[in-house]
């Protein structure tokens, strides 16, 4: 007898056997209405130990959540049917639902609420809450909807995921003990890693078409692409190999490089102030809806973060360290019995640099093989070190140099790839920045390009946030004149600078002044805590030695500060309405917002044109083999990603601008093949592409959300017998 053949027949016996009058009754209550169950234990529990009750309370719900995700993805894995959907004469008391069965989440997650409370407590109702979660699980299976293998892997699951949290919980209490601020850092960036990996799985958005062209791009992984450098393609091959050609396999990436700015960015605040400013800025950056939106989606901006970030750290450690090592010569003169060749501040380097500054050109490189934007770092390093007397004698000195030079030996693959390829990025990078348009103020919309620019930094920032940030950095500036002042300020004001001059003279993209406000963060932590969150204030009743082991952050706001209450309100209020905008981007459904307001408009309707596509493509390729095609990359790039088996799409040149499509062969030879045009909106096909084929047929195809809110509508063009297409060269970059 087979594990399956007993499993049946256990659940028969219950099903069947068992079947009482009783029964009847009573278990599609608990099935449905558990919770009624538990209310009066957490009731008793509260009034036995409030505070312990509530430490499990909290473990509880986030084991829950836990099993309630993790049974959901291992439904997909097994993909397992109900009984109820396969098997003849159950006796199903409840609807029967047409999702998987392996394992049960009604048991999953009973037993990860009670598990807390049972291994938390002592009292002997701890074993009622036990036999209450068990008698769930027995439900599933009485009702007729679960096997028993479904209930025992959900048990099994809920108990570990609830000992796992608990594990957790008393572990980072231990170490919060001793080191607070990397303890709550730690929490935070898990949760919220976690929080967005479900998001990617269950969240309403699409795979942007950035995104998709991006993925386009490692499957054909090259030395360079048309408009950018290649390492988003080769993180993207590298998470799609593990993770498969996926909207979690694209996306992961994202969460894990927001993760670590974060964890980079805490340890730059550090060592430039403190630990409380390290962990204020941390968790800030994942707030700021600009910052907040590459921790879900993966394009150039989340691995840029990243290396300006690193960049950033090895810049300061490289001038700091070689600063303090100039010192300690001074001060400490070499012991003539040391062999080393090398000064203290430079062992570990290569000919007498600083190893830092290696690091940093190696750290440059990198991020200008992710964003040309990496650029800026070049301009800002160099402003500082000028204009700060402190630093000015490093440009005397040759690290600088050599990380320049390693940093354009790093970038060099894109140099060599552009001089096989007629410099097309150099000319797509010139049209984008529109260098060859003139300077002129006359035009009409140079004040119109301007305040749209402003207004999007405002947004991206939230308006008190960022008025409060350029604040911080100029008050810093002013008042401090040391070199973490300066540091920050020359590290970001001149980016800024340049794309609100540059928006005088032609449109900007929100996103280009990124880097401009990393160093922002900073100053905004380090100012309103030293000035409104004061170090060292009165000692509260709770005693001294826990009130001293609390992260200044969390002393200031526990009791009052020189700062005054006025502003503790205003950094309260800035940070909740950054938080408020940040929330309501993830979820903008709430606000029922019309498709073209909707700041996640480009992200919806891409699945179901792909299920749409993919029905099309399945009952022509029955008679012949067929491509699909568009007229814009973001088109093909999605339609590659969403239709079944990731086919080779192709996109025309019709007059557009070139794009990386237009690098790679066509579908000339494609000759007596069927295929699938498609246009956004109820758009007619071109004479060109219809004269192309012996005969079209136009069908209209319209996304909803699920709230049968319209997204956009699509025109696809089912096309016979290509007859052949003579390609154009495309006219702009």
């Amino acid at each position: 007898m087979s594990l399956s053949e007993i499993d049946i027949s256990l659940f028969f016996s219950v099903n069947h056997a068992l079947q009482n009058n009783l029964f009847d009754v009573i278990m599609p209550f608990i099935t449905s209405k558990a919770y009624l169950l538990f209310f009066p234990l957490f009731a008793w529990f509260f009034l036995k130990d409030r505070k312990r009750a509530g430490i499990a309370l909290a473990i509880a719900f986030a084991s829950l959540a836990l099993s309630d995700w993790s049974s959901y993805i291992l439904k997909q894995f097994f993909e397992r049917q109900r009984p109820c959907n396969v098997l003849d004469g159950v006796h199903l008391l409840v609807g029967c639902s047409s999702s998987y069965s392996m394992p049960s989440n009604h048991a999953a997650n009973a037993l990860a609420i009670a598990t807390p409370f049972y291994i938390l407590f002592r009292a002997k109702m701890r074993y009622v809450f036990v036999i209450v979660a068990l008698l769930v699980g027995f439900s599933r299976i009485y009702v007729g909807v679960h096997y028993p293998s479904d209930v025992i892997v959900g048990v099994l699951v809920g108990v570990a995921l609830a000992i796992s949290v608990i594990g957790l919980y008393r572990w980072s209490s231990e170490r919060f003990k001793e080191k607070p601020h990397t303890t709550v850092l730690f929490i935070f960036l898990l949760l919220l890693s976690l929080f967005r990996i479900y998001y990617i799985q269950n969240g309403p958005l699409d795979l942007s078409p950035d995104e998709a062209h991006y993925w386009e791009w490692s499957r054909r992984l090259d030395w360079s692409y048309y408009s950018k450098g290649p390492i988003i393609a080769y993180l993207i091959y590298f998470s799609t190999f593990i993770f498969g050609d996926t909207l979690f396999g694209i996306r992961i990436m994202a969460v894990i490089f927001s993760a670590l700015s974060s964890v980079i960015l805490y340890i730059l605040s550090k060592r430039l102030y403190d630990e409380s400013v390290g962990l204020f800025s941390a968790i800030l950056i994942q707030i700021v809806p600009l910052f907040s939106t590459y921790g879900i989606l993966f394009t150039i901006d989340s691995p840029f973060i990243f290396f300006w970030l690193l960049s950033l750290l090895l810049f300061w450690k490289a001038i700091s360290n070689q600063e303090s090592g100039v010192r300690s010569q001074k001060s400490n003169p070499p012991n003539p019995l040391d062999k080393s060749p090398l000064p203290p501040f430079t062992k570990g380097g290569l000919g007498g640099i600083n190893l830092y500054w290696l690091l940093l050109g190696l750290s440059v490189g990198l991020g200008l093989l992710t964003k040309y934007t990496m650029a800026f770092f070049y301009l800002c390093a160099f402003l500082f070190l000028l204009l700060s007397k402190e630093n000015r004698k490093f440009l005397l000195t040759k690290g600088p140099y050599i990380a320049f030079f390693i940093s354009l030996v790093v970038f060099s693959p894109v140099i060599i790839w552009n001089a096989n390829h007629d410099w097309f990025t150099f000319r797509h990078t010139a049209g984008q920045a529109h260098l060859s348009s003139q300077w002129s103020v006359v035009s009409s919309q140079w004040l119109k390009n301007f305040f749209e620019f402003l207004g999007s930094q405002i947004g991206v920032i939230t308006p008190i946030l960022f008025g409060m940030m350029f604040y911080a950095l100029f008050k810093l500036q002013k008042s401090n004149r040391n070199p973490q002042s300066s540091f920050l300020f020359w590290l970001s004001i001149p980016v800024i600078t340049f794309f609100l001059l540059k928006s005088l003279h032609a449109k900007v993209q929100a996103n280009w002044a990124l880097p401009g406000y990393l160093t922002g963060i900073i100053a905004f932590s380090e100012f309103y805590l030293r000035n409104v969150i004061p170090p060292n204030p009165p000692t509260p009743p709770l005693g001294k030695g826990w009130y001293d082991s609390q992260p200044r952050g969390l002393r200031g706001i526990l009791k009052g500060g020189k700062g005054g209450f006025g502003k503790k309100i205003l950094v309260a209020v800035a940070i909740t309405i950054s938080l408020t905008v940040t929330s309501i981007a993830h979820y903008p459904l709430m606000l029922d917002l019309p498709a073209k307001q909707d700041p996640t408009y480009r992200l919806r309707g891409w699945k179901a044109l792909g299920v749409e596509v993919t029905e099309l493509h399945e009952q022509m390729s029955a008679t012949r083999p067929v491509f699909i095609f568009s007229d814009r990359y973001q088109i093909s790039s999605e339609l590659a990603f969403y239709v079944k088996g990731h086919p080779v799409t192709y996109c025309i040149n019709l007059g557009r601008r070139m794009n990386q499509y237009d690098l790679w062969s066509g579908f000339n030879n494609l000759l007596h093949h069927d295929a699938i045009f498609v246009k956004i909106g109820d758009d007619i096909i071109s004479d060109k592409v219809a004269t192309a084929f012996e005969k079209v047929e136009k069908r209209v195809f319209t996304a909803y959300t699920k709230k049968q809110v319209k997204i956009r509508d699509y025109s696809i063009f089912l096309c016979y017998d290509f007859k052949g297409l003579k390609e154009e060269k495309p006219e702009s970059y």
